[in-house]
């Protein structure tokens, strides 16, 4: 089955080309483009893809609100930040609205199918710019404040749990580890999202490098 793509972007030039490029991958088919934030929502609500290409900047909505809209009404989409910019106030903002990747549109194209690949099978993705910023967010990044104080309240259960999704395995995967039944693991998952009050795999990877859970 191909994974589906819908890739938002306000430049019609962009979007045609990512998708001339993708299609070439017989796994894979863009499944609609959307011109700015608002129409990424509606084509999110009406053809439901796997991976949704987003840019930051774009009219009426921008990639930041659109990306928590589709997250909060459908989290099992995958959303992945396309670029122009690695701002540290863009890259959080994304992050905490809850993309699964951000890379830069300077990538070549087997960064770009990586990626894709890499989100659809539950993992994350920043590109190497990115992903210092991210990790020197880390240290000031307010979101843990809670989290620190929260994290004496994980039971054994939960913090290996944590610390296998956290190195990149799926829920099946985990619970194929540990002997448990997927259920009983995404159960585990929203728990411990809860007790740490983040709500995406970035900032939960991030509540475990803090936690010493896990590390980069």
């Amino acid at each position: 089955m191909s994974i589906r793509i819908l890739v938002a972007d306000n430049h019609g030039i962009l979007r045609q080309g990512i998708q001339a490029l993708i299609e070439k991958h017989s796994d894979m088919e863009v499944v609609g483009q959307a011109d700015n934030g608002l129409s990424a929502v509606e084509l999110t609500q009406e053809l439901q893809p796997d991976v949704i290409l987003m840019d930051v900047t774009m009219p009426v909505l921008n990639g930041i609100e659109a990306t928590r809209q589709i997250k909060s009404e459908f989290p099992e989409v995958k959303v992945l930040a396309l670029s122009v910019h690695a701002k540290r106030e863009f890259v959080l903002d994304m992050v905490r609205a809850g993309v699964s990747g951000y890379m830069l549109k300077e990538c070549v194209l087997d960064d770009l199918i990586q990626a894709i690949n890499t989100v659809v099978a539950g993992q994350s993705y920043l590109s190497p710019q990115i992903a210092s910023i991210v990790l020197e967010g880390i240290t000031d990044d307010s979101i843990f404040s809670a989290g620190d104080r929260l994290s004496n309240t994980l039971t054994p259960r939960e913090r290996q749990v944590l610390g296998l999704l956290t190195e990149g395995m799926s829920a099946k995967q985990v619970a194929s580890q540990l002997d448990l039944n997927v259920k009983t693991i995404e159960a585990s998952r929203r728990q411990i999202m809860e007790k740490a009050d983040v709500y995406n795999l970035v900032d939960l990877t991030k509540y475990a490098i803090r936690q010493g859970l896990t590390t980069v």
